[in-house]
């Protein structure tokens, strides 16, 4: 029987997910491509700060 993982969190995948995608940006030339990757960084940033401002306000709501 094949063994799961634990589940990561989505926080824990948006984090490796920038991670990796910051290596691949490091290694391409100027132009679309390396566009793209950054605004995709930027996206998961943005996805990031989200989560953890809805996660503080349904923390504040149950209390």
């Amino acid at each position: 029987m094949r063994r799961r993982s634990e589940p990561h969190t989505f926080e824990q995948r948006l984090d490796a997910q920038r991670q990796r995608l910051e290596r691949k940006l490091a290694s391409l030339p100027h132009g679309k491509e390396r566009d793209a990757v950054a605004t995709r960084i930027e996206q998961l940033q943005a996805a990031a700060e989200m989560h953890e401002f809805l996660s503080l306000q349904e923390q504040a709501r149950v209390r």
